[in-house]
C-alpha cells in the first residue's frame, strides 16, 4: 500500500523556517552570554551565521517544504548540515571549532532543531483531535 502525505499548509511551513532561525539564532545568543561575549545584535549574527548558512542550504537540500515536521530523515538531515557545514564555515572563516564546541552545538541544535518539529507534530495532533 502506498503512503501519500498532503502538502503542509504554507503557513506551516514559514512557521517551522521562523522557528528554526530563531532558535539558531538563540544557539549563538547562548553561547555567546556563557562566555561573557558582548550580546549585540551584530556579534550574535557573527556567531549565528555559519549555521544560518548551512541552516539555509540544509532547507534546500532536504526539501524541508515538502515535510517540514517529519524527523527522518528531514529533521535528521537538517540537524547534521546545520552542525556540519556550521562548523566547516566557522573554520574557514578563521574562527574556532574546539570538540566541546562541536559536542555542544551538536546536541543544543539536535534539541532544538528535533524537538521543536516533535512538539510542534505533538500540538497539530491534540489540536486535531479537539
Amino acid at each position: 500500500m502506498k503512503h501519500t502525505e498532503s502538502k503542509p499548509r504554507p503557513a506551516l511551513v514559514v512557521q517551522t523556517l521562523v522557528i528554526d532561525i530563531v532558535l539558531v539564532l538563540a544557539f549563538a545568543l547562548s553561547g555567546r552570554r556563557n562566555h561573557d561575549e558582548t550580546l549585540g545584535v551584530i556579534g550574535v549574527l557573527e556567531t549565528a551565521w555559519p549555521f544560518l548558512t548551512a541552516l539555509a542550504a540544509g532547507w534546500l537540500i532536504c526539501r524541508l517544504w515538502r515535510q517540514p515536521l517529519r524527523i527522518f530523515p528531514h529533521g535528521i538531515c537538517l540537524w547534521l548540515i546545520t552542525v556540519a557545514g556550521g562548523m566547516a564555515l566557522r573554520i574557514l572563516s578563521g574562527a574556532t571549532a574546539a570538540l566541546p564546541f562541536v559536542v555542544v552545538a551538536t546536541l543544543v541544535l539536535a534539541l532544538f532543531l528535533l524537538g521543536q518539529r516533535i512538539i510542534t507534530t505533538l500540538l497539530l495532533r491534540r489540536t486535531a483531535k479537539a
